[in-house]
């Protein structure tokens, strides 16, 4: 049996970071890449849409016009587009549900995995790593894992991160919770950012494929966090309404966490943490490798990327 997968992102993102994430992907084994711009992007448009294994979507005012207005949110705009993916001619048996700075990282083709899993089985699940930046050898790119099992990923956050591991939960700024591929053209089915729902029940037969990791370029370098710092403070994933990460006595969400390092400290305090956290220091390579949490992968974007769309960017 022939398995066909892909992937549906919205996205605003710069031309250069999409081919990298569409470039990926198709290296990968997708069968297609639905992009759905967020802003007016006519030349990423035109580009991505050259592309036969690239479905684009422009989300425009007539778009949400007729989809009962723009949510105002992108969340909200993410789950729309990746419904609408889901519920169009199905091309594909399953489709992932992730962002243009998240990367499948399979150790063995992805749809071999996807094809073994039983008919029941309605979405599985795929477990983060997040990208450190290099301060090296930018040839290879090391990612930190957690643990599954909440216990072993707090201790090992404090160890590997001991200034700030314990309002961080497996020293992750992002989600621990990974994301999902669901099988594409199941009528009725609610898509989140991270879950599905289908008849009033929350990922239904969903399976983990432990053969996959969900490579995370969360934080980037010092330039790149702090230019999307502010917006993640008011409306991403440090906004403060979200609970703590970490579920020790006394943590602090990332919004008062960065609060408070703001405050005490200004932004050379917020730099060091990100020095700490999301760097590739010796030391916590060296950390990481003693509880088996580095992971290593030669990506070669910028050779994918001129094999796929040659001359595009």
């Amino acid at each position: 049996m022939i398995v066909r997968w892909g992937t549906v992102t919205t996205t605003n993102a710069a031309l250069p970071q999409i081919l990298d994430f569409a470039a990926w992907h198709l290296e990968q084994g997708a069968h297609r890449v639905f992009i759905y711009l967020d802003d007016d992007m006519p030349r990423a448009q035109d580009v991505l849409s050259a592309h036969p294994r690239l479905r684009v979507f422009r989300t425009d005012a007539p778009w949400w016009e007729k989809r009962g207005g723009r949510p105002a949110r992108h969340q909200l705009r993410q789950g729309a587009n990746a419904r609408h993916a889901n519920n169009r001619k199905p091309e594909v048996d399953w489709l992932a549900h992730i962002d243009t700075d998240e990367f499948l990282l399979p150790v063995r083709p992805l749809a071999e995995q996807l094809a073994a899993l039983p008919r029941d089985c309605l979405c599985a699940r795929v477990r983060p790593v997040e990208a450190l930046v290099p301060v090296s050898d930018v040839s290879e790119t090391l990612f930190k894992a957690c643990p599954a099992d909440q216990r072993a990923r707090q201790r090992a956050a404090q160890d590997c991160f001991p200034t700030w591991g314990r309002h961080l939960s497996g020293g992750f700024l992002s989600h621990v919770a990974g994301k999902l591929l669901f099988r594409a053209g199941t009528k009725g089915l609610g898509i989140r950012i991270h879950n599905v729902t289908l008849d009033g029940l929350d990922n239904p037969g969903m399976r983990a494929l432990p053969d996959t990791e969900l490579g995370h370029f969360h934080a980037g370098d010092w330039d790149h966090f702090r230019s999307l710092y502010r917006f993640r403070m008011t409306q991403g994933s440090y906004r403060t309404e979200l609970k703590p990460q970490a579920r020790t006595t006394g943590a602090l969400n990332l919004h008062d966490l960065f609060a408070l390092i703001e405050r005490t400290g200004g932004e050379d305090a917020l730099r060091g943490f990100h020095t700490e956290v999301c760097t590739a220091q010796p030391d916590l390579i060296d950390r990481l490798t003693r509880h088996g949490l580095l992971r290593r992968h030669r990506m070669g974007l910028e050779s994918l990327r001129a094999r796929h769309f040659p001359g595009a960017d």
